[in-house]
């Protein structure tokens, strides 16, 4: 048996796929396990707190874990050692969450491709068919992430303050959403998980996008990425590699996606909503 782990800081949704490449148990769901911000004692403790996983405990196999803070050695390292004691018989793989994209995304192992993240956050790859590359570090939310969630949240919330929305999405957007500057800035300066929460304001475009203004803000936005993210890996691009896309904004931005990519004269590859259902596809082909 093997468990399939889409990991972030957090949540953690854990799959176990039988030797048969059948679905061996329901979607397991933990508190997240990101070794970078959260410590050795808690992370046992998570794991160990879930009576699902540690029911399968001795028939695990092979553990692939993808998470956010396992970018680096140390944290991935301390991650791999917490869950190899917990699964005393599995060989136990911790990556990136960004190569849980690139596998969820290619068609074939060695596939090369471009591999974007679109989600709360965003994030643009080059796989070469083996190894993975990135030629900017992420600064986070703040300052990057462009063209996901959170970015677009923090567009639309500026435009409505800025005056700059036609009043019928205006009024809509004021019926889905708690625009008290007050209670924008609590959340943005005083809650938990600001990106999350700007995030949450990104589904009122795809509920909108019959208006050309929510066209032209999913648009735009996909440009900054494209020219910003997608461009550094030009060289690459003209050797006609795909560029793929992960993610539900991505989803649901497809359309707008393909026009901008020709403009920018990219060739659009495969899009795929939750990452975690093309990691399972992809295990089972290597079963």
């Amino acid at each position: 048996m093997i468990l399939i782990t889409d990991g972030g800081s957090t949540k953690c949704d854990w799959i176990a796929i039988g030797n048969d490449g059948e679905q061996a148990a329901d979607k397991i769901r933990t508190k997240g396990l990101n070794p970078a911000i959260i410590e050795e004692k808690k992370l046992r403790k998570t794991v160990r707190k879930s009576k699902e996983l540690m029911a399968l405990a001795h028939d695990v196999t092979h553990v692939f874990f993808y998470g956010a803070g396992c970018g680096t050695e140390k944290p991935r390292q301390l991650l791999k050692s917490v869950l190899e004691s917990h699964f005393p018989k599995a060989l136990v793989e911790v990556r990136e969450d960004t190569y849980a994209a690139v596998r969820a995304c290619i068609n074939t192992n060695d596939e090369a491709a471009v591999v974007c993240i679109l989600g709360t956050g965003s994030n643009c790859s080059y796989y070469d068919g083996n190894e993975l590359h990135q030629r900017v570090d992420s600064l986070g939310y703040t300052l990057m992430d462009d063209a996901s969630g959170n970015y677009f949240g923090k567009q639309l919330i500026r435009d409505y303050y800025f005056n700059k929305m036609p009043e019928t999405i205006r009024v809509a957007f004021e019926h889905k959403h708690n625009l008290d500057a007050d209670f924008i800035k609590y959340n943005l300066y005083k809650q938990a998980n600001p990106s999350a929460y700007l995030a949450d304001h990104a589904e009122f475009m795809f509920l909108n996008r019959d208006s050309e203004y929510i066209r032209n803000v999913i648009k735009s936005g996909i440009r900054v990425f494209a020219d910003n993210m997608i461009m550094q890996f030009e060289e690459e691009l003209k050797t006609g590699v795909p560029v793929h896309f992960a993610g539900s904004i991505a989803y649901f931005s497809s359309n707008e996606i393909k026009e901008v990519a020709e403009e920018f004269g990219f060739t659009v590859g495969n899009f795929v909503r939750r990452p975690i259902d093309g990691l399972v596809d992809y295990h089972i082909k290597n079963l």
